[in-house]
C-alpha cells in the first residue's frame, strides 16, 4: 500500500442534527462533498467532533457506511467510534466498524487504560484490540481529549510503527519536541503523525510530519490544504498562512462544536446548530457568531491573497 496514503488534510467530521436531535442525512451530503471539493486527503469520520461518545454503536456504523458511500472512493476514510469501557464492547465497536468499508479504523487512546493506569497498561489493551482487527484494515490512535487526554509513550509509538498496522497517529500533544521525537521513532515506517495543533503546524511540517487533522478544516479547509501542499515552495506566504491560522484556531474555544455548526449553516451546508453533545440554543445570543464571521471574513481575504478565489 502507498506510504503516502496517509499525508495531507483530513478533516475531523462534524455530525449534523436536525431539530430534533436526529442525524441529518441530507446535510451530511453536502458536508462530505463540501470537503473533497475543498481538496481535501482524506476523512476523519466517527470522532470527537462527531459528538461520537453521543452516538449509539448503531448510529456511529450507519454514520460512517454512510460517509464511505458518499465519498465514493474520491478520498479514503478513517473512524473511530471506539467510546467503550469495557474491552469487550470495544472488540465489538472495532470490529463493527471495520466492516463499515473505511481504510482505516481509529482507536482512542483513553480507551486503552483508565485514568491513573500505566503506560504498559494501555500497551497491552493495544496489542489485544490490535488482534481483533482484520489485518487488511489499517490501524490509527487518535489521541481524544475527552474524557481524558492521555498521551501516547514513546513506547507505544514505537510499537504502533513496527508492528506494519498502524498508519496514523491523530497528534494532540501540541508539543514540537515531542512531535520531533515520534517522527523520528516512526520514520522511514508505514505510520503517519497528523498534528491536531494549528499553532505548531507549520514547524511540524518542517520537521517531516506530513499531515493535519484538526477541528479548523471544519472552517476553511482549503488554507490548510494550500500549506500543506505550498509550504516548501512558498515559504514567505506559508509563514503569513500559518500566523493566521494560528490566530484563527482560538475559535475552538467558543463552544465547538456549536461555532462550527452555525458556520456550517451559514454556508448552506446545514440546516441547524443542534449538538448532542452540548446545549447550542444560546450561542446565537453570545458574541459568538461575531467572533466566527469576523474570523471567516479574514479567512476569505487570505485566500484571495493567495489566489484561491
Amino acid at each position: 500500500m502507498s506510504q503516502q496514503k496517509y499525508v495531507g488534510v483530513w478533516p475531523v467530521m462534524l455530525t449534523p442534527f436536525d431539530a430534533k436531535g436526529e442525524i441529518d442525512w441530507a446535510s451530511l451530503e453536502r458536508l462530505v462533498d463540501w470537503y473533497i471539493d475543498s481538496g481535501v486527503h482524506g476523512l476523519f469520520a466517527a470522532c470527537q467532533s462527531s459528538e461520537m461518545f453521543y452516538l449509539s454503536d448503531e448510529e456511529t456504523q450507519a454514520l460512517t457506511r454512510f460517509i464511505v458511500e458518499k465519498a465514493d472512493g474520491r478520498v479514503p476514510v478513517v473512524a473511530s467510534g471506539h467510546t467503550a469501557t469495557a474491552l469487550s464492547q470495544q472488540k465489538e465497536q472495532l470490529q463493527a466498524m471495520a466492516g463499515t468499508g473505511v481504510d482505516g479504523v481509529i482507536m482512542i487512546s483513553n480507551r486503552l487504560a483508565l485514568i491513573g493506569e500505566s503506560d504498559d497498561k494501555a500497551l497491552e489493551t493495544l496489542q489485544v484490540l490490535t488482534n481483533v482487527v482484520p489485518k487488511e484494515i489499517d490501524l490509527g490512535i487518535y489521541e481524544c481529549p475527552y474524557p481524558y487526554k492521555r498521551l501516547l509513550s514513546e513506547e507505544i509509538v514505537e510499537w504502533c510503527a513496527q508492528s506494519n498496522r498502524f498508519t496514523f497517529i491523530k497528534d494532540t500533544c501540541c508539543s514540537l519536541p515531542m512531535i520531533e521525537r515520534r517522527l523520528a521513532l516512526s520514520k522511514g515506517t508505514r505510520l503517519h503523525l497528523a498534528n491536531a495543533n494549528s499553532q505548531t503546524l507549520l514547524a511540524s511540517f518542517q520537521a517531516g510530519c506530513q499531515a493535519y487533522s484538526g477541528v479548523m478544516a471544519n472552517f476553511h479547509p482549503e488554507l490548510y490544504v494550500w500549506l500543506y501542499e505550498n509550504w516548501k515552495d512558498k515559504p514567505e506566504q506559508a509563514a503569513v498562512l500559518a500566523d493566521y491560522l494560528s490566530t484563527a484556531a482560538m475559535t475552538e474555544t467558543l463552544d465547538y462544536p456549536a461555532c462550527a455548526k452555525y458556520h456550517q449553516r451559514l454556508i448552506g451546508n446545514f440546516s441547524t446548530l443542534v449538538c448532542r453533545s452540548r446545549n447550542s440554543s444560546q450561542f446565537e445570543n453570545s458574541f459568538f457568531p461575531s467572533a466566527v464571521n469576523s474570523m471567516t471574513a479574514l479567512g476569505e481575504n487570505m485566500k484571495k491573497w493567495l489566489s484561491l478565489d
